[in-house]
């Protein structure tokens, strides 16, 4: 296919084109931490004005951030199929990240989960389903997504939510929480949070935009979350700051800083 190619997005859905944006970028520069030649090629394709990122003014430090999640995203994901090479793995809300390409193990079944509109655009700038790769056109808090991964299994479960439950009210996630629970017992679930004054501080960034995507979850410790139910237990943490980086430099090191946690459900 030759071109650009039309998108239209908004909302929190336009967010992924931020995210595949940096992880171009990222990859171009030669001290690159991942490489996502992918990302290079879809935003090149793409008519989406992506000068628009330049209006939430992320500064060099903002961006590294971006791309040390995703690849502690990586990290997880393969450590988990290193465990339990049996795996089913759903991506909640993929947008148009290639996580299944970089860390496919040959042997897992994967579950590429995001609203009708992103997963059409995965059709035409990714490419199509497979054996063991799979679309879910669903919100992630439509519980019709669960039936169609068709449960009961016996098969591990991972669920990697990156970048994605911030958008949403408490009451939301801990309902999608709630629910992996019940309907994946012994599931892991892999997910991102900012604490409340990151949530606050980054709609300041965003009122200044014309995006329409704002925060509303934020999370002070990640073990509050084993207060939302019997059998969620926190099983580790990650930030930023746990390994050295170079480029995070001009960061102090702060308890308002956002982690990544890891659940058993």
């Amino acid at each position: 296919m030759t071109g650009k190619t039309n998108q239209d997005l908004s909302g929190v859905p336009e967010t992924l084109l931020i995210t595949l944006y940096i992880r171009a970028m990222e990859s171009q520069r030669p001290d690159a931490l991942i490489r996502d030649e992918k990302a290079a090629a879809l935003v090149a394709r793409m008519s989406y004005d992506f000068s628009r990122i330049k209006q939430l003014k992320m500064d060099e430090a903002d961006k590294t951030t971006v791309i040390l999640r995703n690849r502690e995203f990586d990290r997880s994901a393969r450590d988990f199929l290193a465990r339990r090479p049996d795996a089913v793995v759903v991506h909640i809300g993929c947008g148009l990240d290639s996580r299944f390409e970089r860390v496919d193990d040959g042997k897992v079944e994967w579950y590429d989960l995001d609203v009708p509109e992103v997963i059409e655009l995965r059709k035409q700038f990714v490419g199509g389903e497979g054996p063991r790769y799979h679309f879910l056109a669903y919100s992630a808090f439509d519980p019709a997504w669960m039936d169609a991964v068709g449960v009961p299994r016996r098969r591990p479960f991972l669920f990697l939510a990156e970048g994605v439950f911030m958008y949403f009210e408490e009451a939301q996630v801990r309902s999608l929480v709630l629910a992996l629970r019940d309907r994946f017992p012994g599931a892991e679930l892999v997910f991102d949070a900012f604490t409340p004054y990151l949530v606050r501080a980054n709609n300041l960034r965003f009122a200044l935009t014309q995006y329409g995507a704002r925060y509303h979850w934020g999370l002070k410790r990640g073990r509050d979350l084993e207060g939302w139910g019997p059998g969620i237990r926190l099983l580790t943490e990650w930030s930023y700051f746990d390994r050295p980086e170079p480029r995070l430099a001009s960061f102090t090191r702060s308890p308002i800083m956002g982690r990544t946690p890891t659940l058993a459900e």
